[in-house]
């Protein structure tokens, strides 16, 4: 290899019972450190609700936030379901794990997709006990 080649990365994600390709790609933009590319699947008024933040809302500022927050992460999605809206929406609920070079977290994720395809919204939840959460407030680098 040379110099100037470049490794490929490649990142592959496989969560039971999700077979979404947005929530797939999702999680492997992230984990690529791809920012960009995972405020891309969004919506053009798309919101991410992460912990502890007001809602993040549109791609611009998706990308920015992610670029800030996210760095040095592995989400970790184990399993999911997905689901059909009344209003025809899909929502897809996953659960896993976020690594950082300091913690690791139970997480929740909630998406919601309009009929494109497109994230409407992401909303993550930490699922530990409230001692966990306080000390890991401290922290504040664990939002996606």
């Amino acid at each position: 290899m040379t110099a100037t080649t470049r490794p490929i990365l490649t990142v592959s994600t496989d969560i039971a019972g999700i077979t979404n390709p947005a929530v797939l790609r999702y999680f492997e933009t992230l984990n690529a450190g791809d920012f960009a590319a995972t405020a891309n699947l969004f919506a053009d008024d798309g919101v991410l609700h992460a912990p502890f933040e007001e809602p993040i809302i549109g791609k611009s500022s998706i990308a920015t936030y992610l670029k800030t927050e996210a760095r040095g992460m592995q989400l970790q999605p184990q399993q999911g379901v997905s689901q059909i809206l009344e209003d025809g929406q899909v929502e897809v609920q996953v659960s896993g794990r976020v690594q950082t070079s300091v913690f690791g977290i139970n997480v929740g994720w909630r998406f919601v997709f309009n009929s494109h395809q497109q994230i409407l919204s992401v909303t993550v939840k930490l699922l530990a006990s409230p001692q966990e959460l306080l000390n890991l407030r401290s922290h504040k680098k664990f939002d996606v």
